[in-house]
């Protein structure tokens, strides 16, 4: 039987926290501590079954810069379903609990997707930024070209232009 459990991360104890990292190494070929950590410090959606985590996904605080504005954003991260449990609208069902997050705690939602889960954005009504995407580096801004085409957002309260630059805050491991 699927359950779905949401949590803070202050709430998900060592042995859900090894879960997650678990199915996450899996997905996407081992990911670095940094990246782990960029998908801790907001809320978790867990999928299980029968007491398996099959699925994860996290909404976390960032802020974004628009047109002199910065957004506070809920940022998509650590979408991972375990791959004999995909295109069964796992991924939607945990997607549809953040974005009830992301539109009543957000300015705008945003993420990176790779090519798979574009689609699955897309087909939620998230909108790919076509405009130049930046980073407030430690250096100052500097472009991420290498992550044009790939940024998809939620407008929720405050209207943006897709075709604008879109800069992001500072990170470890992927700024995006």
């Amino acid at each position: 039987m699927i359950e779905m459990r949401t949590a803070h991360t202050a709430e998900l104890d060592d042995a859900t926290r090894r879960a997650v990292r678990a199915l996450m190494d899996d997905v996407f070929d081992t990911v670095s501590d940094d990246t782990f950590g960029n998908a801790l410090g907001g809320m978790h959606t867990l999928l299980f079954d029968d007491g398996k985590l099959i699925g994860h996904a996290s909404v976390v605080q960032r802020r974004l810069l628009h047109r002199g504005q910065v957004l506070r954003t809920g940022y998509i991260e650590g979408v991972a379903v375990r791959s004999d449990q995909r295109r069964l609208g796992h991924g939607g069902a945990m997607m549809a609990v953040l974005e009830r997050i992301v539109r009543s705690g957000y300015q705008l939602g945003a993420l990176g997707a790779s090519p798979d889960g574009a689609r699955l954005y897309s087909s939620r009504g998230w909108h790919l930024w076509r405009g130049p995407s930046s980073v407030l580096s430690p250096v100052g801004i500097r472009r991420t070209p290498e992550s044009d085409g790939h940024i998809y957002v939620l407008p929720t309260s405050v209207p943006v232009d897709v075709s604008g630059e879109l800069t992001c805050d500072w990170r470890p491991a992927s700024v995006w």
